[in-house]
């Protein structure tokens, strides 16, 4: 299955960033979903509380913050966003230095977790993810 066109946009993507903490890292993401039109102010503090519940921290220095349980309606439009942070922050039982932020209604975004699976797995393409400037590439490695 296809990535949708428009999921993730250049204009989604910060790279280097400095953040403090996990929460910090979190609110980042969400308001730049909220940048882009995907959803409501109200998604970051769904975002949070997912967090408190079960961790989103994938491991190998990665994250997925995303909304609780039921906060589908709050979501506009799918969209996934990237925060590439300049040192990593402790995320629950170890650290994280890139958070792929998640709204989503439905499963379109599922191809999208599929490619950054595999990028994780792959020791080269996370070197690369990690080493891009150009948001357009970060595009190009996570989505096509």
């Amino acid at each position: 299955m296809d990535v949708p066109a428009g999921l993730l946009t250049a204009d989604a993507v910060r790279l280097d960033v400095e953040l403090a903490d996990r929460e910090e890292a979190i609110r980042y993401a969400g308001r730049l979903l909220v940048e882009v039109g995907a959803v409501p102010d109200a998604y970051v503090g769904s975002m949070l509380q997912r967090e408190r519940t079960t961790t989103t921290n994938l491991g190998r220095g990665f994250a997925i913050p995303h909304g609780s349980e039921g906060s589908q309606a709050l979501v506009l439009r799918d969209a996934l966003c990237v925060v590439r942070l300049a040192r990593p922050v402790p995320w629950g039982a170890s650290e994280v230095d890139v958070a792929v932020g998640i709204a989503a209604q439905g499963d379109a975004h599922a191809p999208a977790l599929g490619r950054l699976a595999r990028l994780i797995n792959d020791p080269a393409q996370s070197a690369a993810l990690r080493a891009e400037t150009d948001p357009e590439a970060v595009v190009r490695l996570l989505v096509g």
